[in-house]
């Protein structure tokens, strides 16, 4: 079983890079820009293919990342390649095209797989309407009903059940939890939830609420298009509040996953059926796409980020000063996931 959750894994995260980098090549080609390389996969390589465009198209070792190679990336660096096929020389708007495809691209496949979903599976709401509560729990003792909508969390805005989650996960140092919600009668009010404290067969203890979603399906054409838009759009908001929840302090990195994590929920996802798996691929292409979007140096993101610079200054920065702060990013993204490895083998065991 674990060979063939691994194979998965491998799979999965193959389509994702592959998709992401297709965007940056396929863009890059269109604007006349000379590609070195095409490779899915990181570290040594294993087959390597050379085109009739010159190409060297590559698949690596480590299923962790990707790449496309182009001629003048951040200044121009090849005194063989024609001046104008140096990607820093292009013009503004197709550097930036360039620098996003990539990201488009992961959306863009994660919006197809959860029309999918909606259409062959039916959807689900993502408004935070209670669709279930626990007897005796944490939110019916708080007279939280079938039916209220949750409008918000200590103050937290829950626009979906994915953001409300992240909310419920914070930490809160008191232990009590503001929910803000909307009768069916159209009453909005606030009331206190405590969760209570429930022991796992392992011993792990969890916070429990009580509350659980509207699990009513919906199926047809029109539904799942607004499935997949709405739970995009749901999955992007949850991911930025967990963004900012780590930068001030209330996830910790501890509660982030790598590809050992990864690995895991693909694990739990086999058994429980195409629909899940389908969904799992959507939800990483939207946390690849979202995190190369950040502006941090390294990512996509990074670079757009210079490029901004570059329009309001009217000037290109110094290509050593952005090469630099580039080299910086990457290390600090390897120190993290070797970080976040370690604590996902951990968890392990």
């Amino acid at each position: 079983m674990w060979f063939v959750t691994l194979l998965v894994l491998i799979l999965i995260l193959g389509l994702i890079i592959l998709v992401h980098e297709f965007g940056h090549f396929i863009w890059a080609k269109t604007f006349g820009v000379h590609i070195y390389e095409f490779s899915i996969g990181m570290g040594p390589v294993l087959h390597t293919h050379k085109g009739r465009d010159g190409i060297n198209y590559n698949i690596r070792a480590f299923p962790i990342g990707g790449f496309v190679s182009m001629a003048g990336e951040v200044y121009d660096d090849d005194e063989k390649i024609d001046k104008k096929k140096l990607m820093c020389n292009k013009p503004w708007f197709q550097r930036l095209m360039i620098l996003v495809a990539g990201v488009l691209n992961n959306f863009i496949l994660a919006i197809v797989l959860l029309f999918v979903i909606g259409l062959f599976f039916g959807t689900t709401t993502t408004k935070p309407i209670v669709g279930t509560v626990l007897e005796n729990s944490a939110v019916e003792e708080a007279g939280i009903e079938v039916g209220d909508r949750i409008l918000a969390i200590n103050d937290i805005k829950a626009s979906s059940w994915d953001k409300l989650q992240i909310a419920l996960y914070r930490k809160n140092e008191s232990g009590v939890y503001t929910f803000k919600i909307r009768k069916s009668s159209g009453e909005e009010k606030e009331v206190e939830v405590t969760p209570k404290k429930i022991t796992n067969e392992d011993g792990t203890e969890t916070m429990q609420f009580g509350v659980g979603i509207d699990t009513t399906k919906q199926y047809g054409f029109l539904p799942s298009i607004s499935y997949a838009f709405s739970k995009f759009g749901s999955i992007i908001s949850s991911m930025m509040l967990t963004i900012t929840s780590l930068f001030t302090g209330k996830i910790s990195l501890d509660a982030l996953s790598g590809p050992v994590g990864i690995y895991g929920v693909i694990g739990e996802s086999l058994s429980i059926g195409i629909s899940q798996m389908i969904y799992i691929v959507a939800f990483l292409s939207i946390n690849v796409g979202f995190i190369n979007i950040l502006p941090f140096p390294a990512f996509d993101g990074g670079r757009v980020l210079f490029l901004i610079i570059e329009k309001i200054k009217g000037s290109p920065v110094d290509a050593k000063l952005e090469n630099m702060f580039h080299t910086i990013g990457f290390f600090l993204l390897i120190l993290l996931m070797i970080y976040i490895t370690i604590q996902d083998v951990i968890k392990l065991f």
